[in-house]
């Protein structure tokens, strides 16, 4: 997420170069490669002023790609009745100090669904970045809940794993837990609330080593 301001912009031609390819990276991140999915996030946010840095950072990523072209990618399930859903922030990385949500769902064996990206308002803690991320991410894990059941495979446990037991408080008791420091936060981002009294998914805690949803919210 670093950004060195005194880094000549690219040129008409490299930029659009930089664009197409930044585009195609995006689709492939889509298809098959979810653990590319952060560096190419942060740089379709460079898109309008790509300089000689975000050139650099693309080429290593593309080194990346190459070095790992024939790894096999893993999905399975070790029971389709148990859902797990990792989701962290990073708080204030991006140079508007704008927080970045990563989010990893599982059967417990491979992903099958992640997610990286640039929270779109800045928040005033990194528990607030938390409950803000789980907003965002918790909708890919309701339509997957739906899938599932829609073909005969309903959930015994829907689990939502956090590193950041405040955010955890906030959302299982919602606006009831904020204090002097947290009563500013929007009433939309306490839907996970609901979702918890009706019993859809349940939120545990997860020490931040285990954190899968960490890759990507952290450069490599």
């Amino acid at each position: 997420f670093e950004i060195d301001e005194e880094q000549t912009e690219l040129d008409d031609d490299k930029a659009a170069r930089f664009r197409s390819v930044v585009m195609k990276l995006q689709w492939v991140a889509e298809r098959g490669r979810p653990d590319i999915r952060l560096p190419i996030a942060y740089l379709a946010t460079q898109n309008q002023s790509c300089t000689n840095h975000d050139w650099w950072k693309l080429r290593r990523v593309l080194l990346f790609i190459m070095d790992t072209i024939e790894d096999k990618r893993i999905i399975g399930a070790d029971d389709l009745g148990v859902l797990h859903t990792w989701i962290d922030s990073s708080y204030a990385v991006h140079l508007d100090m704008r927080s970045h949500t990563g989010g990893v769902i599982s059967f417990g064996r491979g992903i099958i669904h992640a997610k990286s990206n640039k929270q779109k308002l800045n928040t005033k803690s990194s528990t607030e970045a938390e409950v803000v991320g789980v907003s965002d991410y918790l909708p890919f894990n309701i339509w997957i809940r739906h899938f599932m059941e829609d073909q005969g495979y309903k959930l015994r446990e829907n689990i939502v794993y956090q590193d950041n037991e405040s955010a955890i408080k906030l959302e299982k008791n919602g606006r009831m837990s904020c204090g002097q420091k947290s009563r500013h936060i929007n009433i939309r981002y306490f839907f996970i609330t609901d979702r918890i009294k009706a019993g859809e998914v349940s939120v545990q805690h997860c020490p931040t080593e285990a954190m899968l949803a960490d890759f990507f919210t952290k450069p490599l």
